[in-house]
């Protein structure tokens, strides 16, 4: 007769834990199993009946069964020290992350397999290194780095305008997105459907291009937009009485970036004039339109239009994105401004 094994006695606040890493789906497979071993010797299933169900041996059941009435929660986590000792000790290891940071002569970046060629390792130990490091030799991020004396008293300035208003007064982001082309297609696409993404075909046609100026009230997130053949100065200015007209009462704080156009002495001279006194520009720091919610939004038009869209002329162009903006502001919120001010981190 086999010899009887101790019942597990699970408290409740031990099926608690034993339930949640079962229903977890960011457990170990191993750490599932012998939770449920040991919940089904809870309720009196037999060795057998348990191995039979889990699909593990009996020798299995029964280790995980006796190490939790020994141990309790604690004998179900593996022994430290067990597995097979590593075969590359931590010397290759720091080469290999070494020799990832350092481009081979010639080339740009490693590849994992001329990386282990080099070194004479497996290339599987290079993979599991470098993704252990996080390090990535084959990807890069682009940085601007702004040289503007005044960053910090700009950002400051523009971040104030968001996060305090003055009163009776609006601010207001415009900016321009210029060259938005008009491509058509020779061949219609081939839709969505059960299995299968949509087919575009590789060809396309040109059929012009247009600037659009758009303002991006802050505190409702409302969008007023309006397309040029141009992008110049006489535009600008001619966007600024839209804009003007558009909200006829109180101070308006438009958040410019700096492009030449922005600063143009007919501009200066606009804004001199006694009628357009309660208009005011803040300019961004240098390389930081990033500032500027207004480009939030065109991140917004490219992926919901233009990325996609197929327009067979500038008309048609312009009349879907006439038609986006109006549908956006039935819906428009302003955005949750989040960047406080404070020197970014290194």
């Amino acid at each position: 007769m086999p010899r009887p094994l101790p019942r597990t006695g699970v408290t409740d606040k031990e099926r608690r834990v034993l339930e949640r890493t079962v229903s977890s789906p960011t457990s170990q497979q191993r750490a599932v199993m012998r939770a449920k071993i040991v919940l089904l010797a809870d309720e009196g299933r037999s060795t057998e009946e348990i191995s039979r169900l889990l699909g593990v041996s009996t020798n299995a059941v029964g280790t995980w069964r006796r190490r939790f009435c020994k141990s309790r929660l604690e004998g179900l986590k593996d022994v430290p020290g067990r597995g097979r000792p590593r075969k590359h000790g931590s010397d290759i290891r720091l080469r290999i992350a070494t020799e990832a940071c350092r481009p081979p002569e010639g080339k740009t970046h490693w590849s994992t397999w001329e990386l282990a060629a080099h070194l004479g390792v497996p290339q599987t130990l290079v993979v599991r290194v470098l993704k252990a490091e996080s390090i990535k030799p084959h990807l890069q991020q682009m940085w601007l780095n702004s040289k503007d004396p005044d960053f910090a008293a700009k950002q400051a300035e523009i971040v104030g305008l968001y996060m305090n208003p003055p009163e009776n007064a609006l601010v207001i982001c415009v900016d321009e997105k210029t060259g938005v082309q008009a491509l058509g297609r020779k061949h219609p696409d081939k839709p969505v459907g059960p299995g299968q993404v949509t087919k575009r075909e590789f060809e396309y046609v040109r059929h012009g291009t247009k600037s659009l100026l758009a303002a991006l009230v802050v505190h409702d997130g409302s969008v007023t937009g309006k397309t040029y053949d141009r992008h110049t100065h006489e535009e600008f200015l001619d966007f600024l009485g839209e804009v003007e007209r558009r909200f006829p009462d109180g101070e308006l704080h438009l958040i410019v970036d700096n492009l030449s156009v922005h600063k143009h002495a007919k501009v200066k001279e606009w804004l001199d004039v006694p009628k357009h006194k309660r208009v005011h520009l803040h300019f961004t720091p240098t390389h930081a339109s990033w500032l500027n919610q207004i480009e939030i939004w065109f991140s917004i038009l490219g992926r919901k239009v233009l990325k996609r869209g197929v327009f067979n002329s500038t008309e048609e162009l312009v009349d879907q994105v006439i038609a986006f903006i109006e549908r956006y502001n039935q819906d428009a919120k302003p955005f949750r401004w989040t960047y406080t001010g404070d020197p970014l981190a290194a």
